[in-house]
């Protein structure tokens, strides 16, 4: 490992990406706000950057082959993501700004960037049993780091921490919660709330998804296997993000028909039964949230516009549920009517960040077939359905991961969580390559 193979900046992006929010929010509580704190929190696209650089000075050539599909695929949708920003909005009817077309730029290819940072690294099979190694403490770290946080910290705390949402980012999430994310609690009605796990992420759900990841990557046949799995499954299941729980289990099951192994099926039954156990018992031994006074007349109002929501997490009719499946149906309709797309910067969090009509939300296949059109989604599907089979046929239990993710985005904006754009697609990059040089033999995860 030498500066000029920059296999050192892959493992410095798995641990600096789980930090990356709770730093930057202490910087901001700390006074470094603005261009300053912008130029900071951008280390995460600067240091890829220099890595892929880096990456075609030593090959002398760029990771790339117009014989191999999963390579053509990922600069086609590249190229669709460019084109579709440089098209005047007011020929597609959309709304955004320079500032939201460039936010979203970032935001569609980063995941091609890491996918030819881990297609150019070519690692060997010590530096890919590290990586696995480095994945999968820093996944401890922060199951550990948020089950203390959510019983030790109060609230109240991570209020302060707001103005890294509202201010730096452009989040105004609103009063309900002081302008911290709603997802920071699990509210049960009446004015009851619990805490959920953020972790280092600030936030249940891109906390769940590391864990689901690299709940993938633990060996059980080590004798800590057990041990590291309860852990991160322990997480899991505090995010109280019952799309991670659904996400794992498919990732199991999809493990045991490869591997043609009962045993995962078994693995991904206990998973359901016991997070439905639990989410279902939740508020027996959940850490206790108050709203303040000024939240709770918010809280209130939203309550009386739906009177008739269920807050029962396990019902079909459950609000969060409720508002997912129709963000996702409504998504979709708007592809289907509006099928050439509206250009970057009119969907999800992009949309919020710049105060332009969200066209689509949460799911990343609708977001992306908003902006760069239905045959840009399909483009950015047909890339991951083939990237997903090499990843399968070379390490099952990373394709695993792999379909985890892909679950994830029906109903969120996966690759907008930038540890899961980087880390993920980084190696399924690296393992889409071993399968096209037919390297001789699978590696299982964290051998070295």
């Amino acid at each position: 490992m030498t500066l000029r193979r920059p296999v050192w900046a892959l493992y410095a992006l798995v641990v600096g990406l789980a930090l990356h929010n709770v730093v930057m929010a202490m910087l901001w509580r700390a006074g470094v706000r603005g261009g300053a704190l912008t130029g900071i929190s951008a280390w995460k696209e600067v240091l890829l950057a220099v890595a892929l650089a880096l990456v075609v000075a030593e090959r002398r050539s760029l990771p790339f082959s117009p014989s191999f599909l999963p390579d053509l695929l990922a600069v086609a949708f590249a190229a669709f993501v460019v084109v579709y920003a440089l098209i005047p909005q007011s020929v597609l009817d959309g709304g955004a700004t320079h500032k939201g077309i460039a936010y979203a730029l970032r935001h569609d290819l980063l995941i091609v960037g890491a996918y030819f940072l881990g297609r150019g690294l070519d690692l060997t099979d010590r530096e890919r049993g590290r990586l696995c190694q480095i994945v999968l403490g820093t996944a401890a770290f922060v199951a550990v780091y948020g089950l203390v946080d959510v019983y030790a910290v109060p609230l109240s705390w991570w209020r302060l921490s707001a103005g890294w949402f509202q201010h730096q980012l452009g989040l105004d999430y609103g009063l309900g919660l002081s302008h911290l994310p709603q997802n920071f609690v699990y509210n049960a009605g009446e004015n009851v709330v619990f805490r959920r796990l953020t972790s280092t992420f600030l936030s249940p759900l891109a906390t769940a998804y590391l864990l689901v990841v690299a709940m993938f990557f633990v060996p059980l046949r080590r004798r800590w296997g057990l041990a590291a799995g309860a852990l991160l499954f322990a997480g899991i299941l505090w995010t109280h993000t019952r799309a991670a729980v659904i996400a794992l289990a498919a990732g199991l099951i999809v493990l045991a028909l490869v591997r043609r192994r009962l045993q995962l099926l078994g693995w991904a039954a206990v998973v359901v039964v016991v997070a439905f156990a639990f989410v279902k018992g939740y508020d027996h031994f959940a850490p206790r949230a108050h709203f303040t006074a000024a939240e709770r007349v918010v809280q209130e109002q939203h309550g009386s516009k739906t009177p008739n929501v269920s807050h029962d997490p396990t019902a079909a009719g459950e609000s969060s549920t409720s508002e997912h499946l129709t963000s996702l149906r409504d998504g979709v309709k708007t592809v289907l009517k509006h099928p050439w797309g509206f250009g970057l910067g009119n969907s999800g969090v992009t949309a919020m960040r710049t105060d332009v009509r969200i066209k689509a939300g949460e799911s990343t296949y609708t977001e992306l077939g908003v902006e760069t059109g239905l045959a840009g989604g399909l483009l950015f599907i047909a890339w991951c359905a083939v990237v997903l089979r090499g990843t399968l046929r070379r390490y099952a239990w990373l394709g695993a991961a792999f379909t985890a993710v892909l679950v994830l985005g029906l109903q969120t904006d996966v690759i907008g969580v930038p540890w899961i754009a980087v880390v993920v697609w980084a190696a399924v990059g690296d393992a889409v390559y071993r399968e096209q040089i037919q390297s001789p033999r699978p590696m299982r995860p964290v051998e070295s």
